[in-house]
């Protein structure tokens, strides 16, 4: 069992000095418990994370910097910094940074479940053929590409 250390993880940092680049997009954790799993996301203009399924978690994300666009169960959306966006486990979702600015963003899920495993299996893979397959293997289950139209 993970328990939540007390502390502060300094901005631009990731807890345990961790950081993990996912497809060109840089994440860091920011919390790791078994309760919840915190990590802030840096999204440059046209990165995204294609719509998905968390079958057993619920998340959440809080846009820091910037705005994002939302495919929210079927529907578009937008966060602008300040907003929360509330994501009930099996809900689809996705995020794109159609901007010309960055956007900065803190997302949380609960309860953790294999999602820092999937981060340090992820980081530095080039293929999404391959990340989305193992994506699978803990529990976040990507749509076919026509989920993110």
């Amino acid at each position: 069992m993970t328990t939540l250390e007390k502390g502060i993880t300094a901005n631009g940092t990731g807890y345990g000095g961790k950081t993990w680049n996912i497809l060109g997009q840089v994440y860091f954790p920011k919390a790791v418990t078994d309760s919840t799993f915190a990590f802030e996301t840096n999204s440059d203009p046209g990165q995204f994370v294609p719509v998905h399924i968390h079958p057993t978690q619920d998340e959440f994300i809080l846009v820091q910097e910037g705005t994002l666009d939302l495919k929210l169960d079927g529907k578009w959306v937008k966060a602008h910094a300040g907003d929360l966006v509330r994501m009930p486990r099996g809900i689809p979702h996705g995020y794109f940074n159609k901007s010309d600015k960055p956007c900065r963003a803190l997302f949380w899920v609960s309860p953790m479940q294999k999602l820092e495993a999937l981060f340090n299996q992820l980081h530095n893979l080039t293929d999404p053929a391959e990340v989305v397959r193992i994506s699978a293997l803990h529990e976040v289950d990507f749509l076919p590409p026509e989920a993110n139209d």
